[in-house]
């Protein structure tokens, strides 16, 4: 706290800033409302891109006509000095194992995060909008609390963050009331139940810090049968969540690999290759490491009830995008109502570290109004205006036609209907990972065919990888069994009983790809193997022209409800400008573009000469 005194006057302008590990964002807040935020890499196309979110940081000030002298405060997410020191002291007792790793991460923070206020006050007064009055720094799990409980509808709860490590902390427990907050327990590093997960990310052959949820799709075609082996080998798990790594089987503190041999030798042999065929093993230690979790988040869970006696929970942190552990939560009945930071990763450490300067800091007051958040349904990064769309199409030479509001819903509606895929581009992007209904690829929950389509021709992902639904708020009864109200896409609930077909494990052995086609439910393209669906509920307040357009699909078709999946392929970001969008569309099966009230068909468009590496794209070459 004495870091913060003596700012003077409130702060009117603060500026939240994540950067320099992954997933850099910026975030402003403005006499305490949240205008504008967004991650660096949707603006230079660079995937969880680490870098100085110059990008985000202009479009944040630009978007609250912020000039030049009028940044109050600048806030950095964690404290860097603190996360060296804690570097330092690894390697020391890791000595000289961790040479390698030492040489490799020492010089980037004398490059870089040694000297943040600098390269972020040098940017500003560079970019013209002049030095900051004050820069501050807050706790890395500060900033996760902070994210969850400021923005949240409660007026106090429990807050639960947990993800791989920040300064020190892997996870924290705190209580939230009015405008303050305070962390009541720490789990220390290197224990850590998101490293944890993450070496069951790599082993099982996907990427760190980005391939978790594939980890997290794949669990339900496996059976949990080394729940055992992780207990017994790898970890201590105590009744309140903490856990105790067994570090003999780990490669994090010193070499350049989350696991090492040890992890092999337990699990029947070396990690996968990223590109090679996925085995039973790799189901099997997904559906274990996920039980694991599951069962480690709900100890924390029950603890921080008994800590704080609170009946509402907030989380964040990268763990708190596992949406089957917080859909199975909120089925215990543990809490009344849970409520999670839809950008739960570092990018949505910039919101919080901005929001814990203005409430807890300086002690703004917060208003909370039933279940209404204050993330204004995560719609917070740029906009495009008609006339610019229309620019960038006639100076493209782009065929288009335009509709009024209402005949648009009609004809995206009728082309779903009809089998096709329809990409979305309108209003404000979505802040985090998830696609809401304005930068989304919309299909047909209905066709049997459309999840490998989607997968293969579209997104040009693994082909297990399920798609989630997006349904009318008041028709989310009807589909699946226990949500209602989720805005966030950060639940996973199962399909309703009536709705589905024979079991989803196979009696007979199935290649993974046959497993994937075989129909479950009315719904087949939205329903996992397990019966689960990733859900997104909408109302006409988050987003008028989804909502109307599902309200004529239902019209159509009787059903409220279809796929919706983010706007990219794989290892791409989200598209953020016309730009991105035309491009997408041009290079995938998507048939129909929808820019605001423009609507590109494929079968009109001028033939896409741009050379596209696919073996890259594929990650071959």
């Amino acid at each position: 706290m004495d870091a913060f005194a003596g700012i003077g006057r409130f702060p009117v302008n603060i500026l939240g800033i994540s950067a320099f590990y992954h997933d850099s964002a910026a975030c402003l807040v403005q006499d305490g409302r949240i205008v504008a935020a967004a991650q660096e890499e949707r603006f230079t196309r660079k995937k969880h891109d680490p870098r100085l979110p110059k990008h985000a940081i202009a479009y944040c000030l630009d978007a609250g006509s912020v000039r030049s002298g009028e940044i109050d405060v600048v806030v950095f997410y964690e404290k860097p000095l603190t996360k060296f020191l804690r570097l330092l002291a690894t390697y020391r007792e890791v000595a000289p194992k961790g040479w390698k790793s030492f040489l490799m991460a020492v010089p980037a923070w004398l490059k870089d995060k040694a000297w943040i206020p600098h390269h972020i006050e040098s940017f500003l007064n560079t970019a013209g909008y002049g030095v900051p009055k004050r820069f501050l720094f807050t706790e890395h799990h500060h900033s996760h609390a902070a994210s969850a409980f400021f923005p949240s509808p409660f007026a106090e709860a429990a807050i639960v963050t947990v993800d791989g490590v920040g300064e020190w902390a892997t996870s924290t427990i705190g209580l939230g009331e009015g405008n303050r907050m305070r962390v009541l327990r720490e789990m220390h590093f290197p224990h850590s139940l998101g490293m944890l997960y993450s070496a069951f990310t790599y082993f099982c052959g996907f990427k760190v810090n980005s391939g978790e949820y594939k980890l997290m799709g794949l669990a339900p075609y496996g059976e949990p049968r080394y729940v055992e082996k992780i207990r017994n080998n790898l970890a201590d798990f105590s009744e309140d969540g903490s856990i105790r790594l067994n570090l003999e089987y780990f490669g994090y503190l010193d070499g350049l690999k989350m696991t090492n041999v040890h992890f092999d030798e337990l699990f029947g042999g070396p990690p996968r290759n990223p590109e090679s065929e996925i085995t039973s093993r790799e189901m099997d230690l997904a559906a274990s490491i996920q039980a694991v979790t599951e069962d480690a988040v709900f100890k924390m869970a029950r603890y921080a009830q008994a800590l704080t006696g609170k009946r509402q929970l907030c989380l964040a942190g990268g763990v708190a995008l596992n949406c089957v552990a917080n859909g199975k939560l909120l089925r215990t009945g543990l809490y009344d109502d849970i409520w999670i930071q839809p950008a739960a990763g570092d990018a949505g450490g910039a919101l919080g570290a901005a929001f814990y300067i203005w409430h807890h800091v300086q002690g703004h007051p917060r208003d909370c109004h039933g279940r209404q958040d204050r993330m204004q349904a995560a719609l917070l990064g740029p906009e495009f205006q008609p006339e610019q769309v229309e620019t960038f199409l006639e100076q493209n030479g782009v065929p288009y036609h335009k509709y009024t509001e209402s005949s648009l819903g009609q004809t995206v509606a009728r082309s779903i209907a009809d089998g096709k895929v329809v990409g979305i581009f309108q209003g404000r992007m979505e802040f985090g990972p998830r696609a809401l209904g304005n930068r989304s690829i919309l299909a047909d929950a209905r066709s049997e065919k459309m999840q490998s389509y989607l997968n293969l021709a579209t997104k040009f992902r693994e082909s297990f990888r399920p798609f989630a639904p997006i349904v009318l708020e008041e028709d989310a009864a009807s589909f699946f069994e226990f949500l209602k109200f989720s805005p966030y896409m950060l639940l996973v609930d199962q399909v309703r009983a009536e709705r589905r077909y024979a079991s989803p494990k196979p009696e007979t052995a199935l290649s993974l790809k046959e497993w994937v086609n075989t129909p479950r439910s009315d719904v087949p393209a939205i329903t996992h193997v397990d019966y689960s669906a990733r859900v997104q509920t909408v109302n006409r307040e988050q987003n008028a022209r989804i909502y109307d357009i599902l309200q004529e699909f239902k019209r159509l078709t009787g059903y409220g409800l279809m796929v919706n999946t983010s706007f990219n392929v794989r290892s791409e970001p989200i598209v953020c400008t016309p730009e991105d969008a035309y491009r997408c569309f041009m290079r995938t099966g998507i048939d129909l573009l929808v820019l605001n009230n423009f609507v590109l068909h494929k079968a009109e468009q001028p033939e896409w000469t741009e050379q596209f590496n696919w073996r890259e794209e594929f990650g071959l070459d």
